[in-house]
């Protein structure tokens, strides 16, 4: 069982997963670098006991970004310009961070990773009631005559999201 420290101090640190979750080859991925800071071990560390497990980190649970990509990051400040790794980082989909729960053993990594399990099933979550408004406005719509085109027209440009804007952080972020 996990000590109830140790779970407070994950759920503590993963309460800002959501804002490290990117999107790179159309899969929402967690960086190998922010990972290893949630469990709490050097990122060398972490990608060393990914490279001692190859079998278990297919490219559909592990990858490690190409230079483009990670200087893509790199502009959008996601990962540091300065110092840190020379050699792009990995990117671990939900089954990759599930499956380095079987590598790193630590009860801070167990932890860890259970509350990262929870953040994606919350965003899974929020998708889905997001594609069942769409469905029920649709059908609505198609109840309903031409007056009410301009209210759900409306209604649609509310939930969907800009094409190309940027996307602010939201949450308490604390100097590193």
């Amino acid at each position: 069982m996990v000590e109830a420290t140790t779970e407070l101090e994950a759920r503590l640190l993963v309460g800002t997963v959501e804002s490290h979750i990117v999107v790179l080859r159309r899969q929402r991925v967690l960086l190998s670098g922010d990972l290893a800071r949630l469990y709490g071990v050097e990122p060398r560390a972490l990608v060393q006991a990914v490279k001692r497990n190859t079998v278990r980190f297919p490219p559909d649970f592990c990858f490690q970004l190409t230079r483009d990509e990670s200087t893509a990051l790199k502009s959008q400040t996601v990962i540091a310009g300065r110092g840190g790794a020379r050699t792009p980082p990995y990117a671990f989909t939900e089954q990759g961070v599930a499956m380095l729960s079987s590598v790193l053993q630590s009860q801070r990594a167990i932890a860890v990773n259970i509350e990262i399990m929870r953040t994606f099933v919350r965003l899974r979550a929020m998708l889905a009631s997001s594609e069942d408004l769409g469905r029920q406005l649709a059908a609505l719509e198609e109840r309903y005559d031409e007056r009410f085109r301009v209210v759900f027209d409306a209604i649609r440009e509310l939930t969907t999201p800009p094409e190309g804007a940027p996307r602010q952080r939201i949450g308490f972020v604390h100097d590193r």
